[in-house]
């Protein structure tokens, strides 16, 4: 039986929402996933659309989010449906809704001196499925996320922070998770903070690590 998934994008376009939608909305197609597209928020309230799902892909920064349209999310997702997503696109979605947050495992605080040259991701669990097979790699000229995360994540990748920019010299030396899984329920929760803009999944490693997580959220 062919999986369901829905996508729902909008939000700041700064995030490339439509474009990095379309990249993994692709990818499940051709995994033999049935996706609904959707720019809507609305899409949360239909509680036996959602019951149906395997995987749920919000592609959301900032913006607010009802709380029947919260609830309709946080119901699926409890309940056994899987949940999947990257960078500010899931965690920074709604700031107001700390259930939410409780439900991704992060949310985004800053991200120190916006777009710089390069960061280093480091591989920490590299037996699991997600990160599997792939070695530490490099980010460019991207934004790297502080945030502040669950204890509870089970987390696959981690960043340190150089402490060089903005005077924010108090973190340098902090390892911030990059990729994680959890349970929220029922649900499977996967979520990496790269992707910045559409441009980040030229690096294989990541594009590859949201393949496997949207995969894994949605077993």
């Amino acid at each position: 039986m062919r999986k369901k998934a829905l996508v729902v994008w909008g939000g700041w376009e700064g995030h490339t929402p439509k474009e990095s939608a379309e990249l993994f909305t692709a990818f499940l197609r051709d995994s033999e996933y049935d996706v609904e597209v959707s720019q809507t928020l609305d899409s949360y309230l239909d509680k036996d659309k959602m019951n149906s799902l395997n995987l749920v892909v919000p592609v959301w920064t900032c913006g607010q989010i009802t709380r029947e349209q919260e609830m309709g999310l946080l119901q699926a997702v409890r309940s056994g449906v899987g949940i999947g997503g990257w960078h500010g696109c899931m965690c920074d979605s709604f700031r107001n809704n700390t259930e939410y947050q409780f439900m991704t495992g992060g949310q985004w605080v800053v991200h120190p001196g916006g777009v710089i040259p390069s960061y280093r991701v480091n591989i920490i669990k590299p037996d699991d499925e997600i990160v599997k097979g792939l070695d530490d790699f490099m980010m460019t000229n991207t934004e790297q996320y502080y945030m502040h995360a669950d204890p509870s994540n089970e987390v696959l990748a981690t960043t340190t922070f150089s402490g060089d920019y903005e005077g924010i010299d108090w973190i340098r030396g902090n390892k911030m998770p990059v990729v994680w899984k959890r349970m929220f329920g029922k649900g499977r929760v996967f979520y990496t903070s790269l992707g910045h803009t559409v441009k980040d999944f030229d690096v294989p490693q990541a594009r590859e690590i949201v393949k496997r997580g949207l995969l894994w959220a949605s077993q």
